[in-house]
């Protein structure tokens, strides 16, 4: 059973297939690219020309130099890095940050660094994660009731701490 596990295993990461999405890179750095062969997310760089000083609990937006065309149906997810937040205290502001299926800017990230220290960005700098992801869009239905469940309007704390 393990043996057909692995072999199922190294075949799905062998025969994988590839969603090729448009990019233009005006960085200075090469394309996001992911670190292991199951990573979800791709680092994406600071892209700037001089280092910027991050003070404690304050935001900056940090460019990137890319610009991408998301196929309709998906959205690009900016998320933080966990080394830089546990490490430094920096995070994304807006995460995740989404970026749209129809946006053709630069992609930029907005930082905040909330530990007490300052931090400085320097240029190609690791700054944040990017995932790629589907999405659904929908058509409301006005209703004057919605179906019971168990759960009903139990939230925020209702299961114990």
């Amino acid at each position: 059973m393990l043996s057909e596990f692995f072999l199922l295993a190294v075949f799905n990461l062998t025969n994988r297939t590839y969603m090729k999405i448009q990019i233009i890179n005006r960085s200075k750095h090469s394309l996001p690219s992911y670190a292991t062969a199951l990573s979800a997310g791709m680092d994406l760089r600071a892209n700037i020309d001089e280092p910027i000083i991050l003070k404690p609990l304050q935001r900056v937006l940090v460019p990137t130099g890319l610009y991408m065309a998301i196929p309709a149906g998906y959205e690009a997810q900016v998320r933080p890095r966990s080394g830089l937040a546990i490490k430094k205290g920096v995070t994304v502001l807006n995460s995740p940050g989404t970026i749209d299926a129809d946006y053709r800017g630069e992609v930029c990230v907005i930082l905040v660094n909330l530990s007490e220290d300052s931090f400085v960005i320097e240029d190609g700098e690791r700054i944040a994660q990017m995932i790629i992801a589907r999405h659904e869009q929908i058509e409301w239905v006005d209703v004057e009731e919605l179906t019971q469940t168990e759960r009903g309007a139990g939230g925020f704390g209702h299961t114990g701490v």
